[in-house]
């Protein structure tokens, strides 16, 4: 196939583009270190084949082959093309109808009970992550569920779509609706929103952790960078919540 390069949409780390093809398919195409392809996130696409239910891009075919001269391992996944834009921003997610949200629903319950042994978000590192920010959690989670883990807006598509499955795996219930909750936080219509359609996942002691994962990582970008940002001030009132809930429990 040939791929049409004035396509070309760059991934946000410089390591991957993704083409339109002569097949009417979409190509996206990967290279790495050697020592980095033992990592589960380099089949997350391949593997993600085996999920049903959830509607996302059909996956095709891959190739792989070691680059010598710039010692690294490329990697080309053939999927299905999806036309439709991501939602992108909070404005076009406040035109989403009601459809949208319940075809994400059946999408995310279908993905919740796929058996898998890949890991996306470990007791280990939700643990770490939260004690750094905030002291005297008791962070042990009891639910889990398979979750996409990068549920942004980026990744959904108007139509309902899920993209982007590198980073797939277990994860705390709730991980999912907490991911697209922080990406909502500027907007507090759009954050109740989120709230609201996911409550049943989000109102467990699992889901309220994930929001407080959540609520750290802004918090934590924000220390980084040495200034609030638009997820930051908001993350820090819904912890002061989030952190009652979770000791009075």
């Amino acid at each position: 196939m040939r791929l049409d390069r004035a396509s070309v949409v760059y991934g946000e780390h410089g390591a991957t583009e993704g083409f339109r093809t002569s097949d009417g398919t979409w190509v996206r195409v990967e290279r790495r270190q050697r020592w980095r392809i033992n990592s589960a996130v380099w089949i997350g696409l391949e593997a993600a084949a085996t999920i049903r239910g959830v509607k996302k891009p059909e996956w095709f075919q891959s190739a792989t082959w070691s680059d010598t001269t710039r010692d690294v391992v490329w990697r080309v996944d053939e999927v299905e093309l999806i036309t439709s834009p991501v939602v992108g921003d909070l404005a076009t997610a406040a035109t989403l109808p009601d459809s949208w949200w319940t075809g994400l629903h059946e999408s995310l319950a279908a993905l919740g009970t796929h058996p898998t042994e890949r890991v996306g978000m470990s007791q280990a590192h939700l643990t770490k992550r939260i004690t750094e920010v905030f002291e005297g959690v008791d962070t042990i989670v009891d639910e889990w569920a398979t979750a996409h883990t990068d549920l942004h807006w980026g990744n959904l598509s108007t139509e309902g779509h899920i993209i982007d499955w590198e980073d797939w795996g277990a994860a705390p219930r709730g991980h999912d609706a907490a991911t697209l909750w922080q990406s909502a936080l500027p907007d507090r219509r759009m954050a109740s929103r989120v709230q609201h359609e996911f409550s049943a996942d989000l109102e467990t002691r699992s889901g309220k952790l994930a929001q407080l994962l959540q609520c750290a990582n802004a918090i934590r970008a924000a220390a980084r960078r040495g200034a609030p940002t638009p997820l930051s001030e908001p993350a820090r009132a819904a912890a002061d919540v989030l952190l009652a809930e979770l000791r009075r429990a």
